[in-house]
């Protein structure tokens, strides 16, 4: 195995104004999957301080419950993360199996969830996408009518988009390429689960965007899941999962259980020394 050669300083805080005591839970930490490429823990850190207890959710990921006072409130944490420097792999085969030949805890990928409406879809999916060979070309397929239909804007973002709303009005963020596709792949009877994490700049040339959280999917071929990302539609570096679970609905990166102002947001993922 390739010993790691790069390494990733990554991290995040966010900024809360809240009018009364909220009870919140964050999904922040890296995912249990890479732990054991973290040069320290990624401990979550609170100003004001306040206890705080974690879980693991249905789908693996780990989860951080507290309650944050009345008043200005920040949640961070940050990490060295190394990395093999690779881009993300491709299946050599890229075979989709048929249903009945899927694992028990995959079938749930297939299914319609709050943001990849896939009743909505189905005759649309099949009508792009049943002249493509099943497996890896007609995924490919899916991420490129995706990247393409959809336009890029911040000022578009919407969080309560599903993918029909996304395929109708082409325009959106990371997060409706991802519910998209994942949608159209499903449709299609291909396994699919919406991702998230830190995204870098790593092997990209300048000018880079302010840095935020990505939206990625991975991929049920070949017996394991591969990562594809309809949004920059082609092999990237230092991509760092965070969660993952059906769609958006259940990953957010801070859930609060009353009224909230996110007030300030960071995020960095920077190659370092």
């Amino acid at each position: 195995m390739t010993p790691p050669d790069l390494r990733i300083k990554l991290g995040c805080r966010f900024q809360f104004e809240l009018p009364q005591p909220t009870p919140m839970i964050a999904l922040l930490n890296v995912h249990f999957s890479r732990v054991s490429d973290l040069e320290y823990p990624d401990h979550l850190t609170t100003t004001p301080r306040v206890p705080m207890s974690g879980y693991r959710d249905g789908f693996g990921n780990w989860c951080t419950r507290l309650i944050a006072p009345q008043g200005r409130f920040t949640v961070e944490t940050q990490t060295i993360i190394r990395d093999t420097g690779l881009p993300d792999a491709r299946p050599e085969i890229g075979a989709q199996a048929p249903v009945e030949a899927l694992p028990d805890e995959v079938l749930v990928y297939l299914l319609g969830s709050r943001y990849c409406d896939t009743d909505t879809l189905s005759d649309t999916a099949w009508l792009l996408f049943q002249n493509t060979a099943p497996g890896l070309a007609r995924v490919q397929a899916i991420c490129d009518f995706v990247h393409g239909h959809i336009r890029f804007d911040y000022l578009a973002a919407d969080a309560t988009r599903s993918a029909a709303q996304a395929y109708r009005e082409a325009q959106g963020v990371c997060r409706d390429y991802a519910h998209l596709a994942i949608t159209f792949c499903r449709c299609m009877n291909i396994p699919s689960r919406y991702c998230t994490g830190y995204l870098g700049d790593i092997g990209m040339e300048p000018p880079y965007p302010p840095g935020d959280f990505a939206a990625w999917m991975e991929v049920w071929l070949d017996g394991r899941w591969w990562v594809f990302d309809p949004r920059n539609n082609m092999l990237r570096i230092g991509r760092v999962l965070v969660a993952q679970g059906r769609d958006a609905a259940d990953v957010p990166l801070t859930h609060s259980f009353g009224e909230s102002l996110l007030s300030s947001f960071e995020v960095w993922s920077d190659q370092i020394t």
